[in-house]
């Protein structure tokens, strides 16, 4: 399986070091920071991803819709990590051998504009009274998910 990471306009540089760090550890292909979403160069990203930003192949972009289509045209399926109407739990997820994971603003989320170019949205499951997770951990929590479900796959065929 290869799974890339688009970054929709994440605000924070933690969450952004972070999903370095994450994606080090998760064998992310490249990561592509789209819109406003910070870059390496800045130190508070670097404080936390703690030499990751160094592994992890990454592309600064402009606007995620452009970087979404041109992942779909390079055999890229296009997931969104979003809680909505019609989104798909994550253990229900048949995941195809190539993934774009797109994770949104941390107040907005993925826009209704760029969710219409989404070929599928998964979600996480909330058993809390709040309604979402800090966008690194449900980045991460996504990830790990993806990658496990793909290695059960494996081990049945």
């Amino acid at each position: 399986m290869q799974i890339v990471l688009v970054l929709d306009n994440i605000r924070s540089l933690h969450n952004v070091g972070s999903m370095f760090r994450t994606s080090d550890g998760l064998g992310v292909a490249r990561m592509y920071l789209c819109g406003y979403t910070g870059t390496p160069e800045q130190k508070g990203l670097q404080k936390v991803a703690l030499g990751a930003e160094n592994s992890v192949p990454w592309e600064k972009c402009g606007p995620t819709w452009r970087t979404v289509e041109r992942l779909r045209r390079e055999g890229f399926s296009i997931v969104g990590l979003e809680k909505c109407k019609g989104s798909t739990p994550i253990r229900e997820y048949l995941a195809p051998e190539k993934i774009a994971l797109v994770i949104g603003n941390e107040v907005n989320g993925i826009s209704p504009a760029l969710q219409k170019r989404l070929d599928a949205v998964i979600e996480l499951p909330m058993f809390g009274i709040k309604e979402s997770y800090n966008v690194s951990v449900a980045c991460a929590m996504a990830l790990y998910a993806l990658m496990q479900g793909n290695r059960c796959k494996k081990q049945h065929t």
